[in-house]
């Protein structure tokens, strides 16, 4: 159980709150205008952020103090993260050896099989600038595969690909989830990515990110601040 308990954070004149539980295994859409808080919202989460009240718990446990690798969280960005000089094993093995160094054997195997469950078999020894932007995004993804981590926060991870291999890449997002077991907070200015991803929603607008709700509900009845942001 991820909790943000009377969270809240400001820097300037900008401020976010935040007191809602979201269970394991769930596929949550995090919506709202620019500049409202998504990100932010899962910074706070994975421990970039440090906010100034409240506690950020998993599994009953307080990691408001926890150093972003200490905490169960798998961050992909839309920049993905990859190392252009690195061939692609040498960027996923990090997910094993966070501080670099010779794989094992058995680590290697597990980078090959990695590659292999995103589509990107045989091609451990490619760097980033050989790959095409779907490919480097499955590249991404697989180093979360590797890191197994409880919770997967996804910031607009795929908002510069075509909308049919957007499609692709959030189906596969949802098949490695299911893998893991894992709670998806998935970023996205699309109401459509969340129509398709996700069973419930969190919308952030005004300071606060609010409860989650059931994503088909809250389309179907906006409230004022999403049918603003939806221009309706």
């Amino acid at each position: 159980m991820l909790t943000l308990e009377k969270l809240r954070y400001t820097e300037g004149d900008y401020s976010l709150s935040a007191d809602l539980t979201l269970p394991p295994g769930r596929r949550v859409a995090i919506i709202g205008p620019s500049g409202a808080g998504k990100s932010t919202l899962l910074d706070l989460v994975a421990g970039f952020l440090t906010p100034r009240a409240g506690r950020v718990l998993w599994q009953g446990r307080d990691m408001t103090a926890t150093p972003p690798d200490k905490r169960p969280v798998a961050m992909l960005f839309q920049q993905n993260n990859l190392f252009p000089h690195l061939s692609l094993a040498r960027n996923l093995g990090l997910a094993l050896r966070p501080g670099g160094g010779r794989l094992t054997a058995e680590e290697t195997h597990k980078v090959e099989q990695a590659l292999e469950r995103v589509g990107l078999g045989g091609l451990s020894a490619r760097k980033p600038g050989a790959l095409s932007g779907g490919q480097q995004s499955r590249a991404a993804l697989a180093r979360v595969l590797l890191q197994a981590r409880p919770i997967l926060a996804l910031d607009e991870p795929f908002a510069a690909l075509g909308p049919a291999l957007k499609v692709q890449m959030l189906d596969l997002v949802q098949e490695v989830a299911g893998e893991l077991g894992a709670l998806v907070l998935l970023v996205s200015h699309d109401p459509q990515d969340a129509r398709r991803f996700a069973g419930e929603t969190v919308l952030v607008a005004e300071g606060v990110a609010h409860p989650p709700v059931d994503t088909q509900e809250l389309f179907d009845s906006p409230p004022e601040a999403l049918r603003a942001y939806l221009g309706q």
